[in-house]
């Protein structure tokens, strides 16, 4: 495992119970296409195989290829990874899936990535967490936000996604947590801002705790909401298809409203197996604010395209810490 490389690959080949999956969001200019492509290896004792799942976030079709384990390769100084004829890295995606489930061809180049911040302590977006042994996920943010040039070919449509945005994210371990929200955009409608957050329930030596971590990048500051931050959980609730979340840092507070879109069906891990099901959005919509601690409104702006993962077990166990009321002023 390379902790101050989170990008590259992180197992063993000859790992029993082992996953690890990156995952690639593009969204083109004009917002009329869009679609995540996950590559990744799953080694266990009854399947092992290396994969690409497609999600196309407009329908929510998905579609999950397999590979043998003898077509997925990777570099350990470098992020490269490929799957069959596929080649993912951090600045290119060259597509090459032809399955009887989908035909996917073309190359997509990746320009002006912004990476999220790190220091010798905190090497990645789990801060000192990365150090952390024996937990069964970890998480990494490989690109905030970058421009994505290019087109691809799929199922013979041919689509447009120069001048669009992308973004790069992975997960590797044993198994998925048990319930968690995810959220993330890049396409905000008046700024050039980027959000990801997720809150999650993490076991931990035959318990469990509940982990949350992300950021809101805006004006080429990050503002970060997460555990090892000592942030704290002031809201979460969800009414329909309407979540709300708030974060309360050290100097702000993050609000956040999402709307459930279109979502389809992705095969998440269990114990190194492809074996779980779950829904990922990647067309809803965020109402996003960040306040002072006074109350003061430092930025609002809304996000469409926007990834959406709700497991809703993560509502019964996580404990908000109440915001203070300030004293009565006296007349």
């Amino acid at each position: 495992m390379n902790v101050f490389k989170p990008e590259v690959f992180q197992g063993t080949m000859s790992s029993k119970r082992y996953f690890e999956g990156w995952y690639f969001k593009h969204v083109s200019k004009n917002l009329e296409h869009v679609y995540s492509f996950i590559p990744g290896i799953s080694l266990n004792t009854e399947n092992p195989h290396a994969f690409i799942q497609v999600i196309n976030g407009l329908t929510g079709k998905t579609q999950y290829i397999e590979y043998p384990v003898s077509e997925f390769s990777y570099s350990t100084d470098q992020f490269r990874v490929q799957v069959g004829d596929s080649v993912f890295t951090a600045d290119a995606m060259l597509l090459n899936i032809n399955s009887p489930l989908i035909k996917v061809n073309g190359r997509l180049s990746f320009s002006g990535s912004v990476k999220y911040p790190t220091s010798v302590f905190a090497p990645g977006i789990m801060g000192w967490y990365s150090f952390v042994p024996l937990m069964e996920c970890k998480h990494g943010v490989v690109s905030v936000t970058h421009r994505v040039d290019g087109s691809l070919s799929v199922d013979g449509e041919q689509l447009d996604f120069s001048g669009g945005k992308g973004y790069i994210e992975k997960d590797w371990g044993k198994s998925f947590p048990e319930s968690w929200i995810w959220l993330q955009s890049n396409n905000f409608a008046h700024s050039d801002a980027c959000i990801m957050m997720s809150i999650a329930k993490i076991p931990w030596l035959g318990s469990f705790f509940t982990g949350f971590l992300g950021f809101l990048y805006q004006g080429g500051v990050f503002y970060p909401f997460s555990t090892y931050h000592k942030s704290d959980i002031t809201a979460l609730g969800l009414t329909g298809e309407k979540l709300s979340l708030e974060f309360k840092g050290k100097k702000q507070l993050l609000k956040i409203t999402a709307t459930l879109k279109q979502s389809g069906i992705l095969l998440a891990p269990e114990s190194g197996k492809m074996s779980s099901r779950i829904k990922e959005s990647v067309d809803s919509e965020l109402e996003v604010e960040l306040l002072d601690l006074k109350g003061t409104v430092l930025f609002r702006d809304t996000a469409s395209r926007a990834g959406l993962e709700v497991i809703e077990g993560i509502f019964e166990i996580v404990k908000l810490k109440p915001q203070k009321k300030k004293p009565a002023q006296a007349e």
